[in-house]
């Protein structure tokens, strides 16, 4: 995965978005390998030491105070968009310490070896710990890979954040959700672009505090609802 010295190095930056995570996001950053160029916190306007833990961990710590998943990410990406050098690979992870960044490597391998567009960390049943995703999240994740399936003809089996693309790609995808649908917005796109995609299974831990979107009733109907919607969206659109 490692470029020879003939090649050039990767640029390769890393997007947390992070709202009231200030016991998980130093744990996050401090297992971020070190090819990383840059991590950008996004903090989705924490009221906690979110932003103090994340600066102190030696992230870039951006503020965007209008709630919402979406809003966090393109934050982070109108930050890079602004640099003089842009990087090569965009990853976005996590704040709760649920993925294990120092897999980070693996995600990334496929675009530098092999030069596929873009990569999903799944969530495998096998590599999950007991409890680390919700009834609803499992429900979810399956109806919406089997959608995808059955429109697209796709392979995803996860939704998973934990995920890498190339930088141009991204940016050609133009993406616009503000809330919830992000992942998905960026799976459908990616297939209807005809991109190159992988799935690499990740470990999947417990995360730490409880989760804003999976561990309230009103974030997984509203989640589950974008989801389906930016499905749908796309199946029927030429």
């Amino acid at each position: 995965m490692t470029p020879t010295s003939a090649e050039p190095l990767l640029s390769i930056k890393v997007i947390i978005p992070a709202y009231n995570e200030a016991d998980s996001i130093a744990n996050v950053i401090k297992d971020i390998p070190e090819i990383v160029d840059e991590v950008i916190v996004v903090s989705n306007n924490s009221s906690d030491d979110t932003e103090k833990n994340a600066k102190n961990a030696g992230a870039t710590v951006l503020k965007e105070n209008r709630r919402g998943y979406g809003y966090a990410c393109l934050k982070g990406m109108d930050y890079i968009a602004e640099q003089t050098q842009t990087p090569d690979i965009i990853v976005f992870l996590d704040g709760d310490y649920s993925d294990y960044p120092e897999e980070l490597t693996k995600i990334v391998a496929p675009i530098i070896d092999d030069n596929i567009d873009f990569v999903i960390g799944a969530r495998t049943k096998e590599l999950r710990e007991a409890g680390s995703m919700t009834g609803p999240q499992i429900f979810g994740n399956w109806l919406a890979t089997s959608l995808m399936r059955l429109f697209f003809r796709s392979t995803f089996t996860d939704l998973g954040p934990f995920r890498a693309i190339n930088y141009d790609k991204l940016l050609l995808l133009e993406m616009e959700d503000k809330t919830y649908g992000w992942t998905v917005e960026m799976q459908l796109k990616a297939l209807k672009k005809k991109y190159s995609y992988r799935e690499i299974p990740v470990n999947y831990r417990n995360r730490i505090g409880v989760s804003k979107v999976s561990g309230t009733i009103k974030g997984a109907i509203f989640a589950g609802i974008k989801i389906l919607w930016w499905i749908f969206k796309y199946s029927f659109k030429k």
